[in-house]
Parts: C-alpha cells; sequence; structure tokens
C-alpha cells in the first residue's frame, strides 16, 4: 500500500458495473477511500457538491453521455483526475488535450502511480498556497451554503425550533418558529417513533450525534441527516445548535450498491435454476443422452448470443438492436420442449433498443423467464407464453402474457429480491412503470417506457 495514498477520498464515474467494482477493489489495496461511485453525470456532479474530493477517476463515455461536465466542475474545484476510457488518446476527444489517461484494460499498479502523480503534484500546489482566510460570519455562512449545509436551534426548554432559509426549503415548510411536532408531520412514519426517540435522547448523549430519517415534501422523498451535540455541549442559554444535511443522493447510492451486491447472489442463484431448468427441459423433449446433450448445448447457446447481442466484444462500436431479436434471443432457450409446438410466442414491432437499455431489458426478460420456469407456465410442459408490444409516437407498452401453468396465487407483501430488482431496473434505468396482474390462468405484466428512453 502506498502511505501517499492511504485515506484519500477518490470519487469512481464509471457505467460499466464490473469495471466499477473492480476500482473500487484496486483503490482499496492502495488505501484509497472509494467516493461514489457515480454512473451518470447528475449523479457525479451531485456528489462533488455534497463531498470532500481528493482526486476522481472518470469514464469518458457514460451511457452514450461524455463526462466531460464532470471534468469541468473538478477543474472548478481544483481537484486532479485521471480520465479512463478503452479507447486510448483517441477516445478523450479534443475537449481534454494532454489529460492524465488510463487505458482499459490497466492494473492496479498503473492506477496507483497514476493517482500518485495526479495527488503529488496537487499536493506542491496547496503548499504554496497562502494561508487561510479568517472565518468571519460572512465567510461561514458562504462555506454552509457550498456545502448544502442547512442550520437549526432548539430551545430545549420551549421545544422551540428555528431554522435558516435552507433548513425551511429541505422540510418544506414556512419560514418562522416551528416546533418538532409542525417537523413531525413531514417525517416519514415508518421513522417517526425513531426520530422522535433519538431526539429525546440527545441530552444522554455525550458529544456529537447524528439521526438520519426520510422526510416527505409533497410526493418526494428526502433523506435527511440531523446533526448536533448532546450532554448539554454546545447548549447555549438552554438552546442547542446543529444541523441537517440532505444525504438523499448518499442513500441512493448506498442503495444502488446494495442492490448490485444482491443482485450478484440473486444471480448465482438463478444461474443454478436455469441450469437444472434447461436440463429437465432439455430431458423431456430428448431420447437419448447424445439428443439431449445436443440440446442443452443449443439452449445455452442461445443464452450466450442474446449477450453478445447486448453486450458487444469490446472494441465494437455501440449497436442497437432490433426487439424482436432481442426477445427470440432471450427466450429461445425456452421456446419450445418438443411436446407440441413452439411455448413461447412474441409479436412486436420494428422497434430499436439502445445498449444502455438493452442491458436493462435483457435482465428484466432474463428475471421475468426464471420465474416462470420456476412458478409459472414454463414449468409445466403445457404451459406458454406471449409477449407482445404495442407503440403511438411517444410511448411504448410490453405485456407479458402467460397461460397453462399452475393456478396463480398473488405473492403477499411486497414480493422478493427479484421483484424489487425488475421494478428498479424498469423505474431506474428504463425510465418507466411496471404493473402485474394476478388471474389464476396465468400472470399478466405490462412494462411501459418511451420509445425514446428504449433507444438510449
Amino acid at each position: 500500500m502506498a502511505d501517499h495514498l492511504s485515506g484519500r477520498r477518490i470519487l469512481v464515474v464509471e457505467d460499466e458495473v464490473m469495471v466499477s467494482w473492480m476500482l473500487e477493489d484496486m483503490l482499496g489495496q492502495l488505501g484509497c477511500a472509494v467516493v461514489g461511485p457515480a454512473a451518470r453525470v447528475d449523479q457525479a456532479l451531485a456528489i462533488i457538491d455534497a463531498q470532500d474530493i481528493d482526486a476522481a477517476v472518470l469514464d469518458v463515455n457514460l451511457n452514450g453521455e461524455k463526462s466531460y461536465p464532470v471534468a469541468d466542475a473538478l477543474v472548478a474545484r481544483g481537484v486532479p483526475f485521471v480520465f479512463s476510457t478503452g479507447y486510448g488518446p483517441k477516445g478523450l476527444g479534443e475537449a481534454y488535450p494532454g489529460c492524465p489517461l488510463l487505458q482499459k484494460p490497466f492494473k492496479s499498479a498503473m492506477l496507483g502511480d497514476a493517482l500518485g502523480t495526479l495527488l503529488s503534484a496537487g499536493d506542491r500546489k496547496a503548499s504554496r498556497k497562502a494561508p487561510p482566510a479568517v472565518w468571519d460570519a460572512n465567510r461561514l455562512r458562504i462555506a454552509t451554503d457550498a456545502a448544502g449545509v442547512a442550520l437549526w436551534s432548539w430551545n430545549v426548554d420551549t421545544d422551540a425550533i428555528s431554522m435558516d432559509e435552507r433548513a425551511h426549503g429541505l422540510w418544506g415548510v414556512p419560514s418562522g418558529p416551528v416546533t418538532f411536532t409542525d417537523l413531525s408531520a413531514n417525517i416519514h412514519p415508518e421513522d417517526l417513533d425513531r426520530v422522535r426517540a433519538a431526539f429525546a435522547s440527545t441530552r444522554d448523549v455525550l458529544g456529537a450525534y447524528e439521526v438520519e430519517f426520510r422526510i416527505l415534501c409533497g410526493k418526494e422523498l428526502r433523506w435527511v441527516s440531523a446533526r448536533g451535540r448532546g450532554d448539554d455541549q454546545g447548549i447555549v442559554g438552554r438552546v442547542m445548535f446543529g444541523v441537517f444535511l440532505d444525504v438523499t443522493e448518499r442513500k441512493m447510492t448506498e442503495e444502488a450498491r446494495e442492490m448490485i451486491a444482491g443482485e450478484m447472489g440473486h444471480r448465482v442463484k438463478n444461474l443454478f435454476s436455469i441450469a437444472s431448468a434447461l436440463t429437465m427441459i432439455s430431458e423431456r423433449s430428448t431420447r437419448t443422452s447424445k439428443e439431449m446433450s445436443q440440446d442443452l448445448r443449443l439452449r445455452l447457446s442461445a443464452l450466450n448470443r442474446a449477450h453478445d447481442l447486448v453486450r458487444p466484444v469490446p472494441g465494437d462500436p455501440k449497436r442497437a438492436a432490433h426487439l424482436g431479436d432481442l426477445l427470440a434471443m432471450l427466450l429461445a432457450p425456452y421456446a419450445g420442449d418438443g411436446l407440441g409446438g413452439d411455448r413461447v410466442h412474441f409479436t412486436v414491432p420494428e422497434l430499436l433498443i439502445g445498449d444502455a437499455s438493452a442491458t436493462a431489458l435483457a435482465l428484466v426478460v432474463h428475471e421475468l423467464a426464471t420465474n416462470s420456469i420456476k412458478y409459472g407456465a414454463l414449468s409445466t410442459a403445457t404451459g406458454t407464453l406471449d409477449v407482445t408490444c404495442l407503440v403511438d409516437v411517444q410511448d411504448a407498452v410490453i405485456t407479458w402474457r402467460e397461460r397453462g401453468g399452475p393456478e396463480v396465487i398473488p405473492p403477499k407483501g411486497n414480493g422478493g429480491y427479484g421483484s424489487r430488482l425488475v421494478s428498479g431496473a424498469v423505474s431506474g434505468q428504463l425510465g418507466g412503470s411496471i404493473d402485474v396482474e394476478w388471474p389464476s390462468e396465468g400472470v399478466i405484466i405490462v412494462l411501459r417506457t418511451s420509445k425514446a428512453r428504449l433507444a438510449t
């Protein structure tokens, strides 16, 4: 571990999940603290505004969008960075000529050398800076505004809470004095008791404390971090002081990382289920071990071709895929078992699917097919699946309809991890919505999104 990198906060901006994981692992080995990662320009800009960063590693192309606005923001803040691209210097274009560049794939030592050079140069510049300015009230106000810090004070005797303009905007309440009871109306019901107990116990807390919770401003949900000091520390005239921070972006990033980690475990389990199910299908549709081996290889090859369709090999230009081709590739392993014709039918228009959306759609189709082959129509020899798509000027509506499987019993609660994964992929990556109906003869799933979003 290089001592000059230990503890340095490095922002990772990368849209490829596997590459992002690799970078996090490399930076951890180098002793760095990972900030992010961010997969989109807006996410990266929000992190830069909210967190301290020593340096950054920027993927040049983020789902078709250049990361130059992120580079501009880092330059404005004096934060050094290195670009990362699989296309070499030509992938950087003319926006940042001569900027440090790491060509994918690269090793941990190369990353460490690049960051060491960046940070050494930055440290030399910092050593030549003038002494820090005096922190008067005006400069402190500028600093708190820049950091997005909202201020509050709490009279522990009267329960009156005073907040600055930023805090009132964060909570969505009118200006003027408020009480904890007033603010409680905006706290998420699931967090209210926990927050009430936390504030009641602050007088018994020695030193600094922090509590994070959700608030509702109309239909918008925000995460807030309330920080202060307990045990009478910081109390002036029976008034305690503290800050509110909007940590919504960080919480969303944490949830995304947890989703990715959970997805990996979920994918491994599903791979075993798929392998077992495909083996059973091949066994049922063949008569000899040789026929079964050949049939199984064909089905696995179809899944492999679908992967190649949505994720071209490095060096190939990104290209759009036809919706029909994508569905044919993904559903071919389940399409028939020799017991009465095709089991899977799809009727879709000539609709192009971009690289980023194709990955998300493939994830959704794979999850739905996995569920169907475990529990739904494809789990029986006579079950069928129909996939249709209707489009208008702006929208595309894909309908997944199963028939002939076991009697459908609607799930209780919010569903399992797979359901959350599908919902997250549709709403987050595809920017659409998903509706599920549970008639006894077979589940019906309707995915709605815009044609423009599918083309990205």
